[in-house]
């Protein structure tokens, strides 16, 4: 089959230095729509735009718009427990959290989020989830290992990044529509966005979808989760997920819970709410992240959904978040005029 034409940085071509700072950057794939039309199109050698690229942490956003079907057939309630829908998790970290507590990370729950560190819990999902060699004490599987976590309880005062709580939005998932977490997000979501491809997602020994960071999809496709967003979650006129989800998602969560985070630092008065994080910008814009570089940006200001799948050296630093939201914003404002 012949390879698929490529838009091309045609529209960008006057905007500085571009080549280089997506070079730079470790791009493997940038695409720009602006009102629902590729604007700009650019691909590393070797990536074909039609294979798949792991999405990491963008999987949450994902996840959190499934939730959000749910919300909208009145099948959960974000401010009932969590232990309302999973007894399992009684006596966890989670069990007496709100599921918007969940939604927005505001759990007290000890788990290090350290992706370098062996003995992270992070580290422990990824065995678990098969990402990584197993040790003899690991949990069997996701389930196991959601229900062994503890904290102290204060939830809904500190905005605390862990990549568990999207596991437990997907067994949540998974208990109300009595459908494995894939097959919801499929039937919910992935097959009313109009994809030209299958996305992927790795599951665990059990079948559990790693909903946390396993997602995969080509870089075209996911634009089509920012333009739901973008126009109130309807795509070429299908109603996919409520206006009111969406609206209930940018207006963002509790600034406050956030402060002196990395994330503050980059966008002050930003907040994450739904798994999704809110810039707190006068543009309104607003983003989906993954470690080593995965984003949908979204800018109501000039109406642009910018995708970008990346290959970085490290995890995430405060360096690269702040010059992706300049590189963003520049790319958007050169769209628009």
């Amino acid at each position: 089959m012949p390879a698929r034409p490529v838009t091309g940085l045609g529209r960008l071509t006057a905007l500085p230095r571009l080549v280089e700072r997506l070079e730079q950057s470790y791009t493997d794939a940038l695409v720009v729509v602006r009102d629902g039309t590729i604007a700009a199109e650019h691909y590393r050698d070797g990536v074909d735009p039609d294979g798949v690229h792991l999405l990491m942490s963008v999987s949450k956003s994902i996840c959190g718009l499934t939730v959000g079907t749910l919300f909208d057939d009145g099948l959960l309630d974000p401010e009932l427990r969590v232990d309302h829908y999973i007894s399992e998790l009684a006596g966890s970290a989670y069990g007496d959290a709100t599921v918007q507590q969940v939604l927005d990370m505001t759990v007290d729950v000890d788990y290090d989020e350290d992706y370098r560190n062996p003995a992270s819990e992070v580290q422990a999902q990824d065995r678990v989830a098969g990402w990584r060699p197993r040790l003899p004490e690991d949990p069997p599987d996701t389930y196991a290992f959601l229900a062994a976590l503890r904290g102290g309880g204060r939830h809904g005062e500190r905005f605390r990044y862990c990549s568990a709580g999207t596991d437990v939005l997907a067994w949540i998932v998974e208990n109300i529509t009595g459908l494995r977490y894939p097959d919801a997000v499929s039937q919910r979501l992935w097959s009313k966005l109009g994809c030209e491809h299958d996305a992927q997602i790795t599951v665990d020994a059990r079948g559990f979808g790693f909903a946390n960071g396993g997602i995969s999809c080509t870089a075209r496709d996911l634009t089509r989760v920012g333009r739901l967003m973008l126009d109130g979650g309807v795509i070429e006129g299908r109603r996919v997920v409520s206006a009111e989800w969406v609206r209930r998602t940018i207006q963002g969560g509790n600034p406050d819970a956030a402060s002196g985070t990395i994330f503050q630092r980059v966008h002050a008065g930003g907040s994450y709410s739904n798994q999704w994080w809110i810039t707190g910008s006068s543009r309104g814009d607003y983003y989906a992240v993954g470690i080593h570089g995965q984003f949908i940006w979204v800018d109501p200001h000039t109406r642009t959904v910018v995708v970008k799948l990346s290959s970085w050296p490290e995890p995430v630093t405060e360096e690269w978040n702040r010059l992706h939201a300049r590189l963003f914003r520049d790319i958007c404002d050169a769209i628009g005029s």
